[in-house]
């Protein structure tokens, strides 16, 4: 799940000119968090963002997929696949990443609500 430096700092980059962002290294991979929300992951060069029944549709009305870090199709992360070519446009990336923020958001409200 290695990723590369400069794929990330595109990454930040692009993200950046939509949301605040901090990246964190984790499991091999890097977390990314827009206005401290998580809401993204990276994993072997490929960017996943957070979805839930609101906007999983966007990803699959597109052939993307989740991210299956066990390779367990069984077990899916609730992170789908961002298409390649809105990397390239952060106007039209941008709605894509506020939806997977308010996904993040809605997942930390309920966690909390849990403790």
């Amino acid at each position: 799940m290695a990723v590369d430096p400069s794929f990330l700092e595109f990454v930040e980059d692009q993200l950046g000119q939509v949301v605040t962002v901090r990246s964190r290294r984790m499991f091999g991979g890097v977390g990314i968090y827009g206005d401290e929300v998580f809401f993204a992951v990276i994993a072997d060069d490929t960017v996943y963002f957070k979805v839930d029944d609101s906007n999983r549709p966007d990803f699959e009305a597109l052939g993307m997929g989740p991210f299956l870090p066990f390779g367990d199709e069984a077990r899916p992360m609730q992170y789908y696949r961002v298409p390649g070519d809105l990397l390239e446009d952060a106007d039209a990336l941008a709605p894509w990443v506020r939806k997977a923020m308010a996904v993040g958001q809605r997942a930390a409200s309920v966690k909390k609500r849990e403790r």
